[in-house]
């Protein structure tokens, strides 16, 4: 649903899209789990998101492109840097988010907690 003639709000949510990791689908596609997005009153385009545990690896390979290199290469202050920030964007809430992270990471389970508790030694257990 892109083109030379599309919407421009279709243009302006695009780059938002693409980084959650979602689909712009037309509206006559859309299903009651999508998010249909309209401006000034008219439906616009519908928004297809991507399952949480998809989310995750899409997050991990844009920050695989943003390193230009696997993340298990990183050293590890680097490291620790990628688990603060998949933290803030709620990676470990996610079903198996540590184990999915550790395994991009080339690392154990009990390192990515023992991240997660450098940064933050009260409330985790």
């Amino acid at each position: 649903m892109t083109g030379s003639g599309e919407h421009p709000f279709t243009s302006a949510v695009k780059p938002l899209v693409d980084a959650l990791g979602g689909e712009i689908i037309a509206v006559p596609d859309a299903t009651e789990a999508d998010v249909v997005l309209a401006w000034e009153g008219e439906d616009v385009l519908a928004v297809r998101l991507p399952h949480l545990s998809e989310s995750l690896d899409h997050i991990l390979a844009g920050l695989e492109r943003a390193q230009g290199r696997p993340l298990a290469e990183l050293d590890r202050k680097s490291k620790q840097r990628v688990v603060r920030l998949l933290e803030s964007r709620g990676a470990f809430s996610v079903r198996h988010g540590v184990e999915t992270v550790a395994t991009a990471l080339g690392v154990s389970r009990f390192t990515v907690y023992n991240y997660l508790n450098r940064e933050n030694p009260k409330g985790r257990g």
